[in-house]
């Protein structure tokens, strides 16, 4: 049985699952943020992750959307298989529509650290916040009790602070 909300009811009934699609639109993406012109406006909203396999080296490039926090970076995503790859203490690429840079990363997934860092991004982001089905209240502010929820259904919070 699952654990009661100490934030309250959500709003919703958490996040939907990943579709068949999101391959495809990850492809997509990749080439909007290649494109000099429009990557600067696609580039304020995403970047791309490029992560190497642990065990494979295999090299993964990974549109994700992002919100700049405290001097870092934010990602806040599904636990994928590809978030494995990403260990404290082993720097990553990233880049935003331009030259890659680097940056230490760090996946959290504790409870006070996702719950909290989820209503920055939502707070930065409304469309991340529509994605990972996370309301708002009526003064704007975004709804604790969905981002528990999220966090108790899997997602986790990169940060990333670029060198």
């Amino acid at each position: 049985m699952a654990e009661a909300n100490p934030y309250g009811t959500p709003s919703t009934t958490g996040p939907e699952p990943i579709g068949s699609y999101q391959n495809l639109l990850n492809t997509f993406i990749r080439g909007l943020l290649r494109v000099p012109v429009l990557s600067r406006q696609v580039g304020k909203r995403l970047c791309i992750l490029h992560v190497v396999g642990r065990k494979s080296g295999k090299h993964y490039d990974v549109p994700v959307a992002y919100t700049r926090h405290d001097g870092d970076i934010l990602v806040g995503t599904a636990k994928h298989p590809w978030v494995s790859n990403i260990r404290k203490g082993v720097p990553l690429e990233v880049s935003f529509g331009g030259p890659r840079l680097t940056a230490d990363a760090e996946v959290l997934t504790d409870e006070e650290s996702v719950v909290r860092l989820s209503e920055a991004i939502a707070r930065d982001n409304k469309q991340w916040a529509k994605f990972n089905a996370m309301g708002f209240d009526a003064d704007g502010n975004p709804n604790l009790a969905d981002a528990y929820q999220s966090w108790q259904q899997g997602t986790v919070i990169l940060r990333l602070t670029v060198r």
